[in-house]
């Protein structure tokens, strides 16, 4: 079996691994790169996929730089199934044609930027109409049932505790006669996520590709993080100014919301305006409310006894340009959380152009921020950062609040791998920055007698199933062995002996005779016990 880094290698997004053998092409997610144009240059060239040759897309989850790029994987001749759980699929339905109109909103504004200049056009990445015919080729399955690809390979999802309805894989694949595994992680969730229920764990593979989002760090608890937003909103309320939280539309938001809830429930803020100022974190919230089966113990007790953690007395929903636009001229404080999660597009760009130069204003972080992204820069203590060609001061005041990660930091990544029980397991670490994942392999190497790697962006890596499984030892069976082994050493000299037997003494015959049939029977009823 080989898999080709297609993406998040040594960078967070873009993940994208190409698993094949002599029978079966396959990829497991296919995200768009985000961060900057030299890395979002790589979302145009899918030669290297060969869509047209690929038969399933096994889909982790419902992110952007998981799935972003197969509405373009479509449009350039992928005929195979999309497989994913049924929350990933219903979060596809509206996450890939927002993307979609993201993309075209894009390329409509650099085609008029372009004309003006007598240059040519750009055509967007892929339209609405590419993300509505990626959507024929989606297969909902269930979680732990083992599907079959071909005679060789099947997999199964397993609870990756990330997002609403993210998974890991497991991959079992068949070469010369034994049986080889494969994990991939996905995205791993956080310990005692706030919505979602727990992440499943694993004991039992040859090779592990492993996420580092937060290989290098610890995020702090969550009731620290919960103290910190709750110091942020009383600061905003306190100079009359708005709390903008720049929030990824799947989970972050829904977490935000049930965490208002909580600070509402508890009297620890007033009721103020709350503004979702997200059509599509309006519309994925929509979504989350339709699958309780997928949230943790805690969540699912407040829906059946009644209430809705998802709602606010004060909570707004801004569905059109307008109502967004109305929020700027709103005097008074307010929480605005709006996408995108790293600034780089979306109505959050709007808000942090008309705050991000007024001292009173709270900006929140939630969310990890990719390099060379809008977010990346304000939390790297940018004084001015560029907006819709404008340049704009930073006078706001920046909290980054690491708690509400849905990824799992080195500690909890660590102690996920802690349980597969093969000690010759091999590790690849990705979907990390390079000091991330090159911090993560350091860790699993100290921790475990595990190897870990960062392979690099194009890399094919061949992954053979082991033709024996190495086991440990004790030191019993340690000197057991070494007796067998001087044992063999005195059976092969006596072989050696056996064409001069002629020119033994028959006594020594009928002696060597009586030893070796008293030894096999020995041995035959010894083993007849075992």
């Amino acid at each position: 079996m080989q898999v080709t880094c297609l993406g998040a290698t040594r960078t967070v997004t873009g993940s994208c691994f190409l698993v094949e053998n002599e029978r079966l092409r396959f990829l497991v997610d296919c995200g768009m790169f985000q961060g900057g144009r030299e890395i979002e240059r790589r979302n145009y060239s899918l030669s290297r996929h060969r869509p047209h040759q690929l038969s399933y897309v096994l889909l982790t989850h419902a992110h952007i730089d998981h799935c972003g790029l197969l509405p373009r994987l479509v449009k350039e001749g992928f005929r195979g199934k999309i497989l994913c759980t049924e929350a990933t699929f219903d979060l596809c339905r509206i996450m890939l044609k927002d993307s979609a109109h993201i993309q075209e909103m894009d390329a409509e504004w650099e085609s008029r930027k372009k004309l003006r200049s007598g240059q040519k056009p750009v055509e967007p990445l892929y339209t609405m109409e590419d993300a509505e015919a990626c959507l024929n080729y989606f297969e909902p399955v269930e979680r732990n049932m083992d599907i079959p690809l071909n005679p060789d390979i099947r997999f199964r999802f397993r609870n990756a505790g990330h997002i609403l309805g993210a998974s890991f894989l497991e991959i079992f694949y068949q070469e010369r006669g034994s049986e080889g595994k494969i994990v991939f992680s996905g995205d791993i969730g956080r310990e005692n996520a706030l919505i979602v229920s727990e992440k499943e764990t694993v004991e039992e593979a040859d090779y592990c590709f492993i996420e580092s989002t937060y290989g290098d760090r610890l995020h702090k608890t969550q009731e620290a993080s919960k103290e910190e937003l709750l110091e942020a909103i009383r600061e905003g309320i306190k100079y009359g100014e708005k709390i903008i939280i720049p929030a990824f539309a799947v989970e972050r938001t829904q977490e935000i919301l049930l965490t208002l809830h909580e600070f509402l429930e508890k009297g620890q803020i007033p009721s103020l305006p709350v503004y979702l100022d997200s059509p599509l974190a309006i519309s994925a919230t929509e979504i989350f409310k339709q699958h309780p089966d997928y949230f943790n113990p805690a969540t699912a007790r407040m829906i059946t006894g009644g209430k809705n953690p998802f709602e606010l007395p004060n909570l707004v929903y801004t569905r059109t340009p307008e109502e967004s636009m109305a929020i700027n001229r709103h005097k008074g404080p307010g929480i605005i959380i709006s996408a995108s999660g790293m600034c780089n597009a979306g109505r959050i760009k709007h808000h942090l152009k008309h705050n991000l130069w007024k001292p009173g204003v709270q900006i929140v972080i939630i969310g990890f921020q990719a390099e060379g992204t809008l977010g990346r820069a304000i939390v790297n203590g940018a004084k001015k950062v560029r907006i819709f060609q404008e340049e704009v001061a930073v006078r706001a005041k920046v909290h980054t609040i690491g708690g509400f990660s849905a990824h799992a930091d080195q500690k909890e990544l660590l102690t996920w791998l802690g349980h597969f029980k093969n000690p010759a397991l091999q590790i690849y670490v990705i979907h990390g920055e390079e000091s991330a994942s090159l911090a993560l392999a350091a860790a699993i190497q100290k921790t475990f007698p595990f190897t870990a790697q960062v392979p690099h962006w194009l890399e094919t890596l061949t992954l053979a199933v082991p033709s024996e499984r190495p086991v440990e030892l004790t030191k019993e069976t340690e000197e057991l062995m070494a007796l067998y082994a001087l044992l063999e050493t005195r059976l092969e000299g006596l072989h050696g002996l056996l064409g001069k037997i002629p020119a033994l003494k028959k006594g020594k015959i009928r002696e060597l005779k009586t030893f070796l049939k008293k030894t096999e029977k020995g041995l035959d009823g010894f083993l007849k016990e075992i």
